[in-house]
């Protein structure tokens, strides 16, 4: 049994309404989902997380930008993860097959802080990784600033936002249209134990505002950027549960853990 923002994203996810009630929720971006759109996860029958480079050939076959992705993120990929994401579906944007990539929180506590954590006995490969997922921050964060000076994303701050930030900026970069979503569930009573929730739209906005404000990041979001010819949006939506969490005492598995969400 799940808690918190990785529940509420099961049980989104599990209903047959959920292509239509995304395609609601990114309004007025063009976004269009069919009943058969591709997305991950699927509800607790089917709940593995989104990687890109085995997800992306589903909504955008033949295209050499999941390789190039992946290499990017990655100087070793023995036993390293470009980044999860709590929920990944193909769309069609205007003609044009795209990507809705959603990051998920249901309490104040998720949106994390901290930088990538690197362990004192990493092996060599994991700092190889390190290096280059800094690199590959630092690069996104000089194609950011074009169009805002204000971003200061790094891998060793709000890795969780900057590497949202990142690997949609790099998306764009090889032509795959991008719809980057934050979304609070608010009205989760039952995590109150583990964090405070998200009372309603305005609790979670204000909390967003703050988290992105801290990177410089805010004023990115709510707009339509172009990079290069490719359209990529940046939003900030919240919804209702669909259920309350469980108390703690009932769940065998806690709200979840931020992941690092990328090695």
């Amino acid at each position: 049994m799940y808690r918190g923002s990785r529940k509420h994203v099961l049980d989104w996810t599990a209903r047959p309404s959920f292509p239509a009630e995304l395609e609601e929720l990114l309004a007025p971006v063009p976004a269009s989902l069919s009943g058969r759109a591709a997305f991950m996860p699927r509800g607790c029958g089917d709940p593995q997380e989104a990687r890109l480079e085995s997800f992306g050939p589903r909504v955008l076959g033949g295209s050499q930008a999941w390789s190039d992705l992946r290499d990017w993120w990655l100087a070793s990929t023995a036993g390293a993860n470009t980044p999860n994401w709590d929920i990944a579906a193909g769309c069609d944007l205007k003609g044009r097959p795209g990507l809705v990539l959603v990051e998920a929180k249901a309490n104040w506590r998720e949106l994390g802080l901290g930088g990538k954590p690197l362990h004192a006995d990493a092996s060599a490969r994991s700092v190889e990784n390190h290096e280059r997922i800094g690199n590959a921050i630092e690069e996104a964060c000089r194609g950011w600033q074009e169009l805002d000076p204000d971003v200061c994303i790094s891998r060793d701050d709000h890795y969780q936002l900057a590497n949202r930030l990142a690997v949609a900026w790099k998306l764009a970069t090889l032509g795959v249209p991008v719809v980057l979503v934050y979304l609070g569930f608010t009205g989760d009573t039952g995590i109150a134990d583990a964090g405070r929730p998200f009372a309603d739209d305005t609790d979670w906005q204000a909390a967003f505002d703050t988290y992105a404000d801290e990177v410089g990041a805010l004023g990115l979001f709510g707009q339509r950027h172009e990079i290069g010819a490719t359209p990529i949006w940046l939003l900030s939506r919240s919804r209702p549960v669909v259920e309350i969490s469980p108390p703690r005492r009932a769940a065998s598995v806690v709200v979840k853990p931020k992941r690092s969400n990328g090695s």
